[in-house]
């Protein structure tokens, strides 16, 4: 089959900024030719998180943002394209997650934010968006969605591997050689740890776990916060801001806390859920490929290192995909299911009552 371009968009729930990749794909084959990154500013990523709770004149709000996120969306894809010397035209389909803003699949709905006709129009690329609905309409979590895409990029038939995915929440897949892949997100990533230090010290993120590695891990906060019912909910299982955030933090906290010991201690429950899932799946020995921003964390490797000693940790850069490029490629690959009808979650993995085709398509 001849090459076709796919660019993939995505923005997570660490309200960062937007990641782009441009990919050609042949068949199955893919390769990811130019990235970039454009980073939120401060005005529009206040407005986003002002929007995970309930106020005043929200339904306005959120189509006003749905807007302005669309336009920066644009300006990122212009970008990538002007970088890539590639013409609009000459894209098949450009992928793009939203911003998610709610995530109910137990009420039967998700909600990723932007306007998928606003981005055809100042594009000229078609446009598929809404990737998570249709599963969770089919019984489904609507999440994690990689899974798929790990198993084209990464599985292997002579060794079971696993990604983990550091975003705002963590997820974890497991290739089995066989085939078979299981997957489910497995607690807080970066939103506890990047909201905390926002608070406190005004930065975006701990770069490295600097912050966090001035702390100590508070023992009873540690405790309190490994009780939270997700960690014991069994798969398949998706988690939000909804499930941790600030307020649910606030809950567990005395009040004379160090700030730096809570960011510490933060960082040892993002490894916790990454390391007690792959413990109770007996994978203590397994390849663990980490992908997402808080694969650069050396702190939170380092806790992910204590608590799994005998697992090699690596960055998918090993397998061929830059950790930071990870999941704008997979939304790449998501659009092309879609645009080819072909169906794009696991069931086994979502939870999902079959195979599903995922996504929205807006003709240019």
């Amino acid at each position: 089959m001849p090459e076709e371009l796919y660019l993939g968009l995505m923005s997570g729930t660490s309200l960062d900024g937007a990641d782009a990749a441009l990919v050609a794909m042949d068949g199955q084959h893919f390769r990811l030719l130019y990235s970039h990154y454009q980073p939120y500013s401060g005005e529009l990523r206040k407005a986003l998180l002002a929007l995970h709770d309930p106020g005043v004149n929200e339904l306005d709000r959120a189509a006003r943002l749905g807007n302005e996120l669309s336009t920066f969306y644009a300006d990122t894809v212009r970008a990538l394209l002007q970088k890539s010397g590639t013409r609009p035209a000459s894209v098949r389909a450009l992928a793009c997650h939203g911003q998610t803003i709610r995530h109910q699949p137990a009420l039967g709905y998700t909600l990723q934010l932007f306007n998928p006709a606003l981005l055809a129009e100042l594009t000229g690329i078609t446009v598929v968006a809404d990737f998570r609905s249709r599963d969770i309409a089919a019984g489904g979590q609507g999440a994690p969605l990689v899974p798929a895409f790990h198993q084209a990029a990464f599985g292997h038939p002579d060794e079971v591997r696993v990604v983990a995915n550091i975003g705002g929440i963590a997820n974890l897949t497991i290739l089995y050689p066989d085939g078979t892949v299981s997957g489910f997100d497995c607690g807080p990533g970066n939103a506890l740890l990047d909201g905390w230090i926002e608070r406190h010290t005004g930065a975006r993120y701990d770069h490295n776990g600097d912050w966090a590695a001035q702390g100590k891990i508070l023992d009873e906060l540690y405790d309190r916060a490994r009780q939270h019912p997700f960690f014991a909910r069994s798969a398949p299982k998706s988690a939000g801001r909804e499930d941790f955030n600030l307020s649910w933090l606030a809950g567990l906290l005395n009040g004379d806390e160090a700030p730096a010991d809570v960011q510490r201690t933060l960082l040892e429950l993002t490894a916790y859920g990454i390391a007690s899932a792959c413990q109770n799946l007996h994978l203590r020995q397994a390849r663990l490929f980490l992908c997402g921003g808080g694969a650069h964390n050396a702190a939170l490797r380092a806790a992910l290192q204590a608590q799994l000693p005998d697992s090699i940790l690596q960055l998918t850069d090993e397998l061929g995909i830059a950790a930071d490029w990870v999941e704008a490629v997979a939304f790449a690959w998501l659009g092309r299911q879609c645009v080819s009808g072909i169906a794009g979650n696991i069931p086994a993995v979502t939870g999902a009552r079959g195979p599903r085709i995922l996504g929205a398509i807006y003709p240019a």
